[in-house]
């Protein structure tokens, strides 16, 4: 079944709001600019909407090309300016080594403020999404799974799928196709990725995108109808190798390739 790019989602900055550009440029590592920025706290580990919800609520603009980045708060307070990574750190991410930059400068003094403890932002020289290590800087989940979870948690109105943090949202495909994707390849836009798993959740996806507010227990709901994935449990939604590089906009056609035939 042939579905369409519904929403495209990045997040400049690892755990603040996402933000939602009509149309990507798919490289082998996924998105450029996607997670360029990280944080870490002063013991060296990754800090993110677990520790602190309300990094949601900040919003970030970035231009990678001209290293343009501005930050917004909730108070209304925007810093920005052109960032010029510092010296080289060796931090690790989920217990793996991620070579990254230091960027000193008003952006983190101001998310220092806003978090009340002293952070470090770093400048990701690959990008730091969750999967990327493992050939997964692009994932997938489709409407009619949101539309899905939204009839298991009984819940009125839809559920908002930024909370997902997904590259992106398709429309036009069966709850949970997306599973059956991975081994396969999948066509998408002008560009060919590899589903290689599930995306197990977390609680951060039980806050709202926009208020950081618990506000759905999508973990209950997974564990109560599909607890167990075919890589991670609690699985909601896939990720993706880049098997072929392009450009992907909002409404371009995604296409599940056909299986070939072995001798």
């Amino acid at each position: 079944m042939e579905g369409r790019v519904a929403r495209i989602s990045i997040a400049p900055v690892k755990a603040l709001h996402v933000v939602n550009p009509n149309e990507v440029e798919l490289g082998p590592g996924g998105v450029a600019g996607d997670r360029r920025f990280w944080l870490v706290d002063a013991d060296g580990r990754l800090f993110n909407d677990k520790h602190l919800p309300q990094l949601l609520r900040v919003r970030a603009e970035w231009d990678e090309a001209t290293r343009r980045l501005a930050l917004e708060f909730p108070d209304g307070l925007r810093v920005e300016g052109v960032v010029e990574p510092g010296d080289p750190v060796e931090p690790r991410l989920y217990d793996q080594p991620h070579p990254s930059r230091a960027v000193r400068g008003p952006w983190q003094e101001a998310l220092s403020a806003y978090a009340g403890e002293p952070l470090t932002l770093l400048w990701s020289e690959t990008g730091a999404v969750d999967r990327g290590v493992g050939g997964g800087a692009v994932t997938v989940v489709s409407r009619a799974s949101l539309e899905r979870l939204r009839e298991e948690a009984g819940v009125a109105g839809s559920v908002d799928g930024r909370r997902f943090r997904m590259l992106f949202e398709i429309d036009g495909v069966e709850p949970h196709e997306e599973d059956e994707w991975i081994g396969r390849r999948v066509e998408i836009g002008d560009a060919v990725v590899a589903p290689v798993g599930d995306v197990g959740r977390c609680a951060v996806t039980t806050k709202n995108p926009d208020t950081g507010e618990t506000d759905l227990d999508t973990l209950g709901t997974l564990a109560a109808y599909r607890r167990e994935g075919r890589t991670e449990p609690l699985p909601f939604g896939v990720h993706a190798a880049v098997v072929q590089p392009g450009r992907v906009r909002v409404g371009d056609a995604v296409r599940p390739l056909p299986v070939p035939v072995r001798a």
